[in-house]
């Protein structure tokens, strides 16, 4: 670690501050969201934000979008969409006997897909390309999309009605899963003063995409010890084979979490420690980003399910049980 890394993160550390100050404008509390959303900037990882109506996660979004020079455009998601409606189609021209492709919503930076468990599953397999290869196929054409490319999906939780779950391999593409609550007494006396009361604050642009591909490129280079390497290793591992490392509640796990949250957990680590203006990962930031990371990867068997026994029980049990280095 060098006191030339140090001092980048500094330099771009001031970036941060400046958005945060931004986004708490209109946002009241929620910093752990915001923080969870700039982790997926940084990184350019997709996020899937989970609470129910009214907690502002689609203003939060809005927000965010605010404050980078970039294209944003918010998709509702509802039960009749098509996939064309999200990527486009081929348009027939009757004067000229010719096909020409009309680009859908997708061709954005950001995408807000708002609540993206209402749509059904055709629409969820064409937008499991753009999130995967960032590249988008209509008809025999495939178009790459433009960097950096970032979906941030909102969804109610999946009992409320006209509600689907989303596929495995589609959450599994999502870095992470935020998981919001309702406000405290305090933070909910200060958005009853704000709305109604006072005139709704203007977001400025704080950051161009020069300058997230420069912070993209800082974090990679965040120093991660190989000890801690180890332990994002024995974390995903135990996921798998919780018997391995003397945690008896493999009869609750189906499938473990994939080799992607090895990766996504040491990036988002490494982002964490960057919030928090520093230049090397701590056992704690993996035990801070992991609950995120691993949440919506653990897919629980019956057995949890009738025992009311939910992913992040099991992931609390993990970190009880593997040592810390």
């Amino acid at each position: 670690m060098t006191q030339e890394l140090m001092a980048r993160v500094e330099e771009k550390h001031l970036l941060l501050n400046n958005i945060r100050n931004e986004i708490s404008r209109v946002i009241v509390g929620q910093r752990e969201l915001i923080d969870g959303l700039l982790i997926g900037l940084f990184t350019k990882g997709h996020i899937l934000i989970e609470g129910v109506p009214g907690l502002a996660k689609t203003s939060t979004v809005n927000a965010l979008a605010g404050t980078v020079d970039a294209d944003f455009k918010r998709i509702q998601f509802t039960p009749d969409l098509l996939p064309a409606d999200l990527i486009g189609t081929e348009v027939y021209l009757p004067k000229t006997g010719e096909f020409t492709i009309k680009k859908g919503p997708i061709f954005h930076n950001i995408i807000l897909a708002d609540e993206i468990n209402r749509a059904p599953s055709k629409v969820q397999s064409a937008l499991l390309e753009a999130m995967q290869e960032r590249q988008v196929t209509i008809g025999p054409t495939t178009f790459p999309l433009d960097d950096p490319f970032l979906v941030l999906a909102t969804q109610n939780p999946i009992e409320q009605e006209g509600t689907y779950p989303l596929p495995e391999a589609q959450i599994d593409r999502f870095m992470l899963k935020l998981v919001i609550d309702y406000p405290d007494k305090n933070e909910e006396k200060d958005i009853l003063k704000r709305v109604g009361f006072e005139k709704p604050a203007e977001i400025s642009q704080i950051i161009s995409v020069e300058q997230i591909n420069e912070i993209s490129e800082l974090i990679k280079a965040i120093y991660m010890d190989a000890k801690l390497m180890d332990y994002i290793v024995d974390i995903v591992f135990a996921t798998r084979n919780p018997q391995d490392y003397g945690i008896d509640m493999a009869a609750y796990i189906q499938y473990g979490a994939s080799p992607r949250a090895t990766i996504f957990l040491s990036l988002a680590a490494r982002a964490y420690a960057f919030l928090q203006r520093r230049a090397y990962v701590t056992p704690q930031d993996v035990k801070t980003v992991a609950p995120d990371v691993l949440r919506h990867r653990i897919i629980v068997s019956y057995e949890a399910e009738a025992e009311d026994i939910t992913s992040e029980q099991i992931i609390s049990n993990i970190f009880d049980s593997i040592q810390v280095p």
